[in-house]
Formats: C-alpha cells, sequence, structure tokens
C-alpha cells in the first residue's frame, strides 16, 4: 500500500584494534530529539506500527490508527491511553488504519464522532465515549483517505481506484462519484492511486485531491469530473492543505525533488519551492500550515520532522534522529493563545511536539 523506508538497525561491525577477532561492537544510534525552536514534550509507545493520527477538534484527544487495524485514544496534554477502538471485522482482518478524521462540527453534547478508513475497504464511524462503531460500509477497493466537509455534512473517501466516493454524512448514502472521463486525452481526474484529500476551508463544496498520476486535481462534490488541475506533484500522504486567508497550497511530494511547494489554489501558479533542510532531502508523507507563518512536514529518507518559516523558507525547529519514516502528523487546532501542540508518528511512536520562540506564542497561530 506505502512506500515504506526500510527501518534502521543498528550497526555492528569488527574492531581491527582488539586483539579477540571475534568481538562484535555495536554502534549506538542516537535517540531522536528535537533542535531549535521545538520543544518534544512526551513520546507515546503504541506497541505497534502507527499508520495515520488525529487531533479532535477541541485538542483534547489525540485517535492513533496502527498497522493492525486497532485505534487507540489519548487524553492531551498527559499522553494517557483512554480508549480502544476495533470491532469484530476490525480483529479479525487485522488492516491498517489509513486514514482518521473527527467530525469537525458535532454538539459536545453528543461527543466526538471519529471516521476511520482502512486499507480493506472499510470506513467506519466510531463514537469515542462508548467505544462503539456506530456505522459502517465497505468500498470495493483499498480505502487510503477521508476526510470532512467543513460543515460535517459530507465525506469524501479515495483510494486504490481513481475515484472518490461522496457521501452524506447522516445517510451513508453515496450522492456522487467523482472520476475522470472515459477518454483517455482527457485529464479531469486520477489515473491512479489518490492519497490526498482536503476540502478548501471556507467552502462545503470545493476540494482537492492529488496522487500517483502526479496531479493535485480541483473539485466541486456536485460534479463528475475536476475542474481544473496542478501538474507535478507526486502527492502519497495527507500532503495537502489549504492556507484559507492567502488561499495558497502547501503540497508534499513523496520525491528527492521540489518535495514541498507553495501553490496559489486561484492561479494553478507555482509560488516556491521549499528547500531541502541542511541534512539533506526528505520525501514527504504528510504537511500542514502552522499559523500564519510557519508550516510543518515530514516524510522519510533522513527520518525527520521539520517546523519551517514561511517566509524565509528555513527551518525553525527539527525533529531529528527518528527510527523510521513519518507517516502520519497532526496539528492541534483548539484555538488557545499557546503555540499548538503537534503530533508526529515514527514506527510504533507518537512524538508530541511543540513550537517554542514568540512567533509560535500569539493568538493567530
Amino acid at each position: 500500500m506505502l512506500v515504506t523506508p526500510k527501518l534502521r538497525v543498528a550497526a555492528t561491525r569488527s574492531s581491527s584494534q582488539l586483539i579477540t577477532p571475534d568481538v562484535i561492537v555495536e554502534e549506538s544510534i542516537p535517540e531522536p530529539s528535537t533542535e531549535g525552536e521545538l520543544h518534544l514534550e512526551r513520546e507515546i509507545d503504541c506497541g505497534e506500527e502507527v499508520m495515520s493520527c488525529r487531533f479532535n477538534p477541541s485538542g483534547t484527544l489525540l485517535a492513533v490508527g496502527l498497522v493492525t487495524g486497532t485505534i487507540k485514544v489519548y487524553s492531551m496534554p498527559d499522553g494517557s491511553w483512554v480508549h480502544t477502538l476495533r470491532d469484530d471485522q476490525s480483529i479479525v482482518q487485522r488492516l491498517p488504519v489509513t486514514a482518521l478524521r473527527f467530525h469537525p462540527a458535532r454538539p459536545s453534547s453528543k461527543g466526538d464522532l471519529l471516521l476511520a478508513a482502512y486499507a480493506g475497504g472499510q470506513v467506519k464511524f466510531w463514537h469515542i465515549s462508548t467505544q462503539s462503531c456506530t456505522r459502517s460500509l465497505t468500498e470495493d477497493r483499498q480505502t487510503l483517505a477521508a476526510t470532512f466537509s467543513p460543515s460535517g455534512r459530507h465525506f469524501l473517501t479515495a483510494g486504490s481506484s481513481d475515484k472518490i466516493l461522496v457521501y452524506d454524512t447522516e445517510t451513508m448514502m453515496c450522492v456522487n462519484i467523482c472520476q475522470p472521463s472515459p477518454s483517455l486525452s482527457v485529464m479531469d481526474g486520477h489515473r491512479s492511486r489518490v492519497f490526498g484529500l482536503t476540502f478548501h476551508p471556507l467552502s462545503d463544496e470545493g476540494f482537492i485531491s492529488g496522487g500517483w498520476d502526479d496531479t493535485v486535481q480541483f473539485w466541486d462534490i456536485r460534479q463528475k469530473h475536476s475542474l481544473r488541475r496542478i501538474s507535478g506533484p507526486h502527492v502519497c500522504g495527507d500532503a495537502l492543505a489549504i492556507d484559507p486567508g492567502t488561499q495558497q497550497i502547501l503540497i508534499g511530494s513523496w520525491r528527492k525533488e521540489e518535495n514541498l511547494q507553495i501553490w496559489d489554489s486561484q492561479t494553478g501558479q507555482k509560488i516556491h519551492t521549499v528547500p531541502d533542510d541542511y541534512r539533506g532531502p526528505s520525501r514527504v508523507y504528510g504537511c500542514r500550515w502552522l499559523g500564519a507563518s510557519h508550516m510543518i512536514a515530514a516524510g522519510s529518507d533522513i527520518n525527520t520532522c521539520r517546523v519551517i518559516d514561511r517566509n524565509s523558507l528555513l527551518t525553525r525547529g527539527s525533529l531529528v534522529d527518528l527510527p523510521a519514516g513519518v507517516y502520519s502528523l497532526d496539528v492541534s487546532s483548539s484555538g488557545s493563545s499557546v503555540a499548538p501542540l503537534l503530533a508526529v508518528t515514527s514506527s510504533h511512536r507518537v512524538f508530541l511536539l511543540r513550537p517554542t520562540g514568540s512567533a509560535f506564542s500569539s493568538p493567530s497561530t
């Protein structure tokens, strides 16, 4: 399903300087740590490889989807494990949880409702406090991405086909299928797997998608085919983010060159390609806007996560020496005047981080 980098294994070598030739000296591998304006508040060991994560709207909970189909829910910011979400189907199939989204506008009196997608094609709604699956459906494909409209009235799914399905949240009925025209000469939809989905934050109809066919497509949920496209980005994860203020799109690509870019959503023109960190290129799986003046991106190869200044395009803080690639990250949107909490996944761990410095402590962040 995903292009997975090899896990790092502690290197061993025979010491030529020792008298006993069969003595093996293990080279120590550094533990993950932060540099610059980024503070590591806590690590959570989830016991299994983490594939997806998401904060609830209030920022009080973090849902974590595991490679075996289990979802664990942790209380923030102390990181205590409070709920486990699984049913007979997920226990038997043991397939990865590929996407998690909390209902964005559900009244707090009804409790948090979590949308979860699975590699076996299952799509489930979980009521968090009762740990119960309230509704579910199964698609005839690998379901790799899902998202809600800003109002929560609709949700989308995408995956191993070229179709993006639009569902009514209340009924879970499919109300539209967004797909390309039959003619291969018309590029008004995707021609391969889709990994990225996000609505425009100020629109309940407009959304964008990205995938393996090196395009980002612009859609209206009421239309069959895409309205226009951006050519170039190679999206392999949750790596699309639209800034509601500037209408700029942050796009991460799983490739060594031009792996993080900023595009104008109105004109479709590329504004910036963000330079690589001094450590080298990172194939990006996930990225987000971080307030009005920063962004966050992470992926594989050098296995780092970095906070980047939007104006200078320089790294302001980073999480380094991670044990594996970062498949998922999220930013808490609690609306607090303090800096947001960040969740970054690597192997079986979740790293909870907070940006530091005066630039991150204003209410606009």
